[in-house]
């Protein structure tokens, strides 16, 4: 089964010696692609290896290129939106989160002088096509870290003397961590139709909703990331859910809007969380 997110052991920084390695630490599992995912799951992973001209590395932000069309680390045909390329589409439009490791062949001042360093967690933003460097259609993504400052020792003054040691502060980043396939259980058991109006929205890499929490995740309120606190909703009514644009009876009946939520026997939604958001969020409640 394939693994989104973080790696239970593993953190950014960390060195590997080869692909084996990454592999065996379930970083990266193939052996020699730079992508792995697969077209209706999603990307889970990436390396960034020098192998593609039109890379562009600038740390937090990766403007990665697709796999296919080479010959010799040479681009001599476009490339197409399938195989692994779809996959980092499908991550973009599921908002998986991708791994990203850096290689000693990939030319940047992040890249180890040998074997391999993961970078961390990194979304796809967006995608698009375009004429690469020699000439052919290539597919492009921009990757957006998640986390674009350092989580330890930053530096917070200027040194005071021609010896002294820069002054630091040592930062700890708490995040919730995300059970990403949790979501996508909930957005395949309807069909990627949202759960209110029914619409499925399509885009070159299929079918795009938007899970959202019932009880919101964090502090103060704490919700569980399960399929029970979970909507399958579009974008506009998933910011009118967070928003209390409106709210939903213990007979799953709308409030504030016209209409009732559309079940599906697998989507167990526990009623409590749904008296939370409407005590939370529902003017007037």
């Amino acid at each position: 089964m394939r693994t989104f997110g973080e790696i239970d052991g593993v953190s950014p920084g960390d060195l590997f010696d080869s692909r084996e390695s990454l592999a065996k630490a379930n970083i990266h599992p193939p052996l020699v692609a730079g992508i792995s995912g697969g077209k209706n799951e999603g990307a889970d992973s990436i390396v960034l290896s020098g192998g593609y001209e039109d890379d562009e590395d600038f740390g937090s932000v990766i403007i990665y290129t697709g796999a296919g069309g080479q010959k010799n680390g040479k681009q001599i045909s476009d490339q197409e939106l399938d195989g692994v390329n779809l996959a980092l589409a499908k991550s973009k439009i599921e908002n998986l989160p991708v791994r990203v490791t850096r290689g000693h062949k990939h030319k940047h001042e992040l890249s180890p002088t040998k074997g391999y360093r993961y970078a961390g967690l990194y979304n796809v933003e967006s995608y698009w096509y375009e004429t690469g460097k020699s000439g052919y259609k290539v597919w492009r993504y921009r990757l957006i870290a998640q986390e674009s400052l350092p989580t330890t020792d930053y530096i917070v003054k200027e040194p005071t003397g021609e010896y002294d040691a820069p002054g630091r502060k040592s930062s700890t980043v708490n995040r919730i961590v995300r059970n990403y396939q949790k979501a996508k259980n909930v957005k395949s058991w309807h069909d990627y139709k949202c759960q209110v109006c029914g619409i499925a929205i399509e885009t070159s890499a299929g079918f795009y909703a938007e899970a959202a929490h019932i009880k919101p995740l964090g502090e103060p309120h704490n919700g569980p990331d399960i399929e029970s606190n979970l909507l399958c909703l579009c974008p506009n009514h998933h910011v009118m859910f967070d928003n209390g644009g409106f709210a939903i009876s213990d007979k799953l009946e709308l409030i504030g809007i016209e209409g009732k939520l559309r079940v599906v026997k697998k989507h167990l939604i526990n009623i409590e969380f749904i008296k939370y958001h409407r005590e939370h969020y529902l003017k007037n409640a």
